[in-house]
């Protein structure tokens, strides 16, 4: 009776562990849900759409991170923007009021796709560059690096591409390419930095700017902010 007893108590012990657990998830996803619910109704009072946006989240950008962007857009204005990673993001800023944006997408149906909708909304001033991904040093699939030669002068470079995954060295080589064509004012925005990959790479871009500070934006997949200090 007594082995029986422990047994017993062990195993409540463990659902109520596990129990716990998962109350604790779906809270924490609650209030995700919430926030990211938050940002998108504050996205649309700040832009006037002028036709429907596609789902976010997932691939496509969080609402966190569009508010983010919509904001550093109307804030400081930038001259060119150069984007990796088309969709979504490249809708909002060119709404928000970016002057001229250069997007790169990997996929030539993803590219096409983002042209589409900005005809949709009627925002001008968008390139969207399809570069096909092939392997560059540690990374197993970047931009071709002949794509940006003709680019200089970049004041928002947004780091949401390509999509990595399980390669954390897929967007790495976004330092070496472009941190030579970024104005002394620019700002990077760099997604997905909860993945240690994203994190390095924006932790790399501070120490070849000192003259910039990071900060860490506590976002559905976190947001790194790069900006002068």
């Amino acid at each position: 009776m007594r082995a029986l007893h422990t047994k017993v108590g062990r195993q409540t012990d463990r659902i109520a562990v596990a129990v716990q657990k998962v109350t604790e998830q779906t809270r924490n996803s609650s209030i995700n849900d919430y926030r990211q619910l938050e940002a998108y109704v504050q996205l649309h009072s700040l832009i006037k759409f002028s036709a429907p946006l596609p789902a976010t989240r997932g691939w496509a950008g969080s609402p966190d991170l569009l508010l983010t962007l919509a904001h550093v857009v109307k804030t400081f204005k930038p001259k060119l923007v150069v984007e990796l990673g088309s969709g979504v993001s490249t809708v909002v800023m060119a709404k928000a009021g970016a002057r001229k944006i250069i997007s790169f997408d990997g996929s030539s149906e993803f590219a096409e796709i983002t042209r589409n909708l900005l005809k949709d909304h009627g925002a001008r001033g968008v390139e969207v560059r399809f570069s096909k991904l092939s392997p560059y040093k540690k990374s197993s699939g970047w931009y071709d690096p002949n794509s940006f030669k003709d680019i200089k002068g970049i004041d928002l470079l947004v780091i949401d591409g390509p999509q990595g995954g399980d390669d954390p060295e897929a967007r790495y080589p976004a330092l070496e390419v472009l941190v030579g064509k970024l104005s002394s004012k620019s700002i990077i925005v760099l997604d997905d930095v909860k993945r240690a990959g994203e994190r390095k790479l924006a932790e790399d871009f501070l120490k070849a700017l000192p003259k910039h500070r990071l900060e860490i934006l506590d976002h559905e997949k976190g947001t790194a902010v790069i900006r002068p200090k």
